[in-house]
């Protein structure tokens, strides 16, 4: 095969890197490739993926790598190359209008434009040759350059009205004249029901096949049981978990969820490992574990840490974006063990090991094995008249043993590219485990990433801040969801730290956002900065999906900051956010998971808890080891004017705990357990 490079040689992306030498001529998105499109008179052709994605490589190794195909692409079309992880923005626009279009989405998504940018065709992964029901990517290539050549104006309409619709379409949902009657126990029972109406009572999670981990619903039954203790909610969330955890969708020898099930008992990932499932899941769990003290979620939370510090860390303290889902060429081969291999590992052990991780000589997973547990570790040693403590130090030492081996493979390929959105969900993650098993460790991981953060990805010049950072390199203009997620990450830092500096910062954020992002009419926020140029159009995300709506997590933003900083305008724009949106939130509580959460935090409100002494911290931290949502926790060693729940108080060399309710506080008491002894009794009233 030639050797050939193109206009992606320049660029950083993993992904984009990918691509480079594919004899198709690619470009970046840029202003280059986009006013030749223009002074050419071609379509665009824009082609977005990711690195960890299966079906891209597919794609590219049967038709971008094929000479005669990328000579159709060169001589009729722009052709673009899109890293949807760098251009979260250009993703949505385009996803949604293939969506539209299709009916269906995914990646690898092809988009046909007009040289103005407005799509008009599109698709997903399309073969070689006609198959699956669908057209080969050469008929797809033929009939796109028939019809613009024989239909031009039919396209240029078309396009037209599609933009028109997305336009509309990202606003669906939201009533601009809301109805704020207050939100009612009845509204939250009926999302829990309409929750419940999609739950799999078996195998947990929620829908059919595929599955998704679906964290903030798992979130939200959690927070459903603390306030109703309806019993359904608790265990509908905790089997969900277990199931994940028992299943093959986590890394049973290394730590780790993948990013989704292909099956509806956790068996079969799809076996990428994205960094935001993993920084949302240790979330979950450091929440679960808190509530129930189930050592099961401790030890995941630690192999899940451990296996994003050991894969997934730069030097710098920032964390990659993802790993592959293939190795030489091939889905979960790094994985997926023959029961052989492990015999000749394990030797004498290996029986045990094989039968507790359902590894089979003829495979669970085609003809090979996925590890999961089929039985708990009580349930598996009582039903073998095994010493449960022995069994579990034989597995331990087994994976052990099958990690290192596993470690001489060739390891999937990693997306080292750092983005600050998921990073700042890995912040978040890292303050959660460190409130619930209290780990020094993952204090001192936060700590490090955010200053990371807050160093690299901040315009120098300007009060702007990037999406993207790579070898010493940050690019592209941050996101609402950039903003958002950092700002929710200093809060969570604040809370474990007592380092009121990270408030201050989350405020400077907060104005920063309403000032670029918002919509006037409706106080939501649009996706993209008020100064980005090249875009379409400025669409809000409002679903809560694989990530968090930055919408959601400002509405979270708004009513926390507002308490803390006693601005009544922020708070009232949380409420109106949610107001506007709590018909469908109350219809479709699986995609609006966040939203219900906000909802409940409105309805209960807020517990705010100052500690002001000399053993702050350490109250602090036995406070953070309770499940307690709904709250905002501030802590110093004395007064601080700037903040209403820390000013006034003059605690005379002892620690004093306040329990307040908008800013009133009861007397306040001494000890953690007295704490939350009022916190249940004010519950109750």
């Amino acid at each position: 095969m030639a050797l050939h490079t193109n206009h992606l040689i320049h660029e950083s992306s993993p992904y984009l890197l990918q691509h480079a030498h594919n004899p198709v001529n690619w470009y970046p998105w840029s202003e280059q490739s986009l006013k030749k499109a223009q002074q050419e008179n071609k379509p665009i052709l824009v082609s977005i993926g990711y690195a960890a994605c299966h079906w891209c490589h597919v794609m590219e190794k049967e038709s971008f790598e094929d000479e005669d195909t990328a000579a159709i692409m060169n001589e009729h079309f722009i052709n673009i190359k899109i890293d949807r992880e760098e251009r979260p923005d250009l993703d949505h626009i385009y996803m949604n209008a293939v969506q539209t279009m299709t009916g269906s989405g995914g990646w690898p998504l092809n988009v046909f434009l007009t040289p103005g940018k407005k799509p008009f065709y599109g698709g997903t992964y399309f073969p070689p040759s006609p198959a699956f029901n669908r057209p080969s990517w050469r008929q797809v290539l033929t009939g796109v350059i028939t019809a613009f050549k024989e239909k031009r104006d039919e396209i240029e309409t078309q396009a037209e009205s599609l933009t028109g619709h997305l336009l509309e379409s990202s606003a669906f949902g939201i009533v601009r004249s809301p109805d704020h009657e207050k939100i009612t126990a009845d509204q939250l029972n009926s999302i829990f029901e309409n929750i419940m109406q999609s739950a799999d009572s078996t195998n947990g999670g929620f829908g059919r096949s595929p599955k998704f981990p679906q964290t903030f619903t798992i979130q939200l039954l959690l927070r459903h049981f603390f306030h109703t203790k309806n019993e359904k909610a608790l265990n509908q969330a905790l089997l969900s978990l277990d199931k994940m955890i028992y299943g093959g969708i986590y890394d049973q020898l290394g730590g780790g969820f993948a990013r989704y099930a292909t099956d509806s008992e956790w068996l079969a990932p799809h076996f990428e490992k994205m960094l935001y499932d993993n920084a949302l899941l240790i979330t979950v769990l450091s929440e679960a574990y808190q509530l129930t003290k189930n050592p099961l979620y401790a030890v995941t939370v630690q192999e899940t840490m451990d296996f994003i510090e050991r894969e997934l860390m730069s030097e710098e303290g920032g964390f990659f974006s993802a790993l592959d889902a293939d190795s030489e060429g091939v889905e979960g081969k790094y994985y997926v063990w023959d029961k052989k291999e492990v015999e000749a590992v394990l030797q004498e052990n290996a029986t045990i090991f094989c039968d507790f991780y359902d590894i089979s000589a003829e495979g669970n997973w085609e003809h090979q094995n996925i590890l999961r547990i089929l039985h708990p570790l009580d349930e598996f040693a009582t039903q073998n008249d095994l010493d449960k403590q022995t069994v579990h130090a034989l597995l331990n030492s087994c994976k052990t043993k099958l990690l290192e081996a596993r470690s001489k493979r060739i390891r999937p390929l990693t997306d080292d590219k750092i983005l600050l959105s998921w990073n700042a969900l890995m912040n978040v993650a890292c303050s959660k485990a460190y409130a619930a098993l209290g780990d020094e460790r993952y204090k001192r991981v936060a700590q490090k990433n955010m200053a990371f953060l807050l160093d690299k990805f901040k315009d120098k010049d300007t009060d702007n801040w990037m999406h993207t950072y790579k070898n010493g390199v940050s690019r592209h203009p941050a996101f609402l969801d950039d903003y958002a997620y950092l700002i929710q990450a200093l809060i969570c830092l604040q809370e474990i730290t007592g380092e009121q500096d990270y408030l201050l910062k989350a405020k400077q954020l907060n104005e920063l956002t309403i000032d670029n992002f918002s919509e006037e009419d409706t106080g939501f926020f649009f996706y993209t900065h008020r100064n980005q140029p090249d875009v379409i159009l400025r669409i809000k995300e409002i679903y809560d999906g694989a990530t968090p709506s930055g919408n959601s997590i400002m509405a979270w933003n708004l009513h926390y900051l507002s308490l803390v900083f006693n601005n009544t305008g922020w708070r009232q724009r949380a409420l109106n956010m949610c107001a506007s949106l709590k018909g469908v939130i109350v219809k479709y509580p699986t995609s609006f998971g966040l939203w219900a959460s906000v909802m409940n935090d409105i309805f209960y409100g807020l517990n705010e808890i100052a500690v002001v002494g000399n053993r702050y911290r350490n109250i602090v931290k036995g406070i953070l080891s309770y499940y307690l949502p709904c709250r905002v926790i501030q802590s110093a060693r004395g007064s601080n004017d700037n903040f209403p729940l820390l000013s006034n108080r003059d605690v005379e060399g002892k620690t004093a705990i306040y329990l307040c309710r908008n800013y009133s506080c009861l007397q306040p008491v001494e000890k953690v357990a007295d704490l939350i002894q009022l916190i249940d009794q004010e519950s109750k009233r």
